[in-house]
């Protein structure tokens, strides 16, 4: 690449672990729903994986991946513990990381925004609104929670991933006791900001005693929630400037919630990036390496975001999905910004559907179908997860389920 100033987005980052990402280009985590229900990787994410890393990007991360398996998000989720396929992680851990890519995982936990048909949707106080109902979680539930992404941590470097994010974003469970719309608590993990993210500073904490100094460790954190009485950036800036002194690599900034009815960032009809300015103001007050998620969708765009400093990385994900060899096409200068398409009064969730079925279409290298009608992709998205939670069920929580006792005749 000729113009110096494109160079830039593709000139190397050393995190302070020590790891060098190729160049400043993610896929950002998204929740593909490409488990095979049991909370195993299926060959169509294995090589939906594997072409995005052909494609040229420095690192991608799988969204929503369980450490437990009751507080998921949606039946195509992936659950690593000891218990899983963990050939077929090893298999996707080592297609996903072609071409001197990274593959990490995101350890998610939804907590009260958990999917009831497959869990238990617990939070950090009880509530009871319209679309959301969940219980609290006790205090030696959230004492064991930094254990839990731990051993998730853990496992995932053994299996052979290049690192993992902490889930502190979106509505989920962390992001949920950084809210004080969600986090009621009367405990030394409620009231203050102070308090408030107390447990995900446990979290990070644990997380890299468990993986060591060496092992990227990122972290996924909303500016806003863009909620009327939510997390907002005077407590997102709090955070970050309490994150510069934790083992923490990269910190991934995006905004917004899934709460029922909220509109998500990512369906905003904006033609640029969303978080620049909030990561502006956050410059000052760290020295890890930062990341914009949310609203990329031209190597202008990228590059200017990088070349100003406002970010050390920028994360892609409709792009992405849209056309995988994006960063490659950039690089070569072969490419410009891909072809978005527009929707004419989406329904709720029904962008999100129409996305998530093209990754299955890339994942089983189909050619894309040209349709912007929602109504297929969301009944096909509706289905596929019906499907999928008898055998969710089947494997994780049968076990849960009493049973009358059946007395044998002699």
């Amino acid at each position: 690449m000729e113009n110096h100033h494109y160079a830039t987005l593709f000139q190397p980052l050393e995190l302070p672990c020590g790891t060098v990402l190729k160049n400043r280009i993610a896929k950002s985590a998204m929740s593909d729903s490409l488990g095979d229900g049991r909370g195993d990787p299926t060959d169509a994410q294995i090589r939906l994986y594997e072409r995005w890393a052909e494609g040229g990007l420095a690192v991608s991360i799988i969204g929503e991946v369980q450490g437990n398996p009751n507080f998921a998000e949606k039946p195509g989720n992936l659950v690593l513990r000891s218990d899983s396929d963990l050939r077929r992680f090893q298999t996707l851990a080592r297609r996903g990381s072609a071409n001197r890519a990274q593959l990490w995982l995101q350890l998610g936990h939804a907590g009260a925004m958990a999917h009831p048909p497959i869990s238990d949707p617990k939070g950090p106080s009880a509530l009871d609104i319209p679309g959301l109902i969940c219980s609290a979680l006790t205090q030696d539930e959230v004492r064991a929670l930094p254990s839990e992404f731990a051993r998730t941590a853990r496992l995932a470097k053994d299996l052979g991933f290049g690192g993992v994010q902490v889930h502190a974003a979106h509505g989920f469970l962390l992001s949920q006791f950084l809210s004080p719309l969600f986090n009621r608590r009367d405990d030394k993990h409620g009231g203050s900001i102070a308090n408030r993210m107390r447990l995900l500073l446990e979290v990070v904490d644990e997380v890299r005693g468990a993986v060591g100094p060496g092992f990227p460790t990122a972290i996924k954190l909303n500016a806003t929630d863009q909620l009327e009485g939510g997390f907002d950036k005077k407590d997102a800036l709090a955070v970050i400037a309490a994150l510069d002194g934790t083992g923490i690599d990269l910190i991934d900034i995006s905004g917004g919630t899934y709460f029922p009815g909220a509109r998500s960032a990512s369906d905003s009809a904006g033609t640029g990036p969303y978080f620049l300015d909030f990561a502006e103001r956050a410059r000052p007050l760290t020295r890890k390496p930062l990341m914009a998620t949310g609203g990329f969708k031209t190597l202008q765009h990228a590059t200017d975001a990088v070349a100003r400093g406002s970010v050390d990385m920028v994360g892609l994900a409709r792009a992405l999905v849209l056309d995988p060899t994006l960063p490659n096409g950039w690089r070569s200068g072969t490419k410009g910004a891909p072809k978005f398409p527009r929707f004419s009064d989406p329904p709720e969730g029904g962008i999100t559907a129409w996305y998530t079925m093209r990754l299955t279409e890339l994942g089983e290298d189909r050619e894309p179908a040209d349709s912007t009608e929602l109504e297929a992709s969301i009944r096909e998205y509706e289905d596929r997860d019906s499907d999928r939670i008898s055998t969710w069920n089947a494997r994780f929580r049968a076990r849960r389920v009493s049973r009358p006792k059946v007395r044998l005749r002699k």
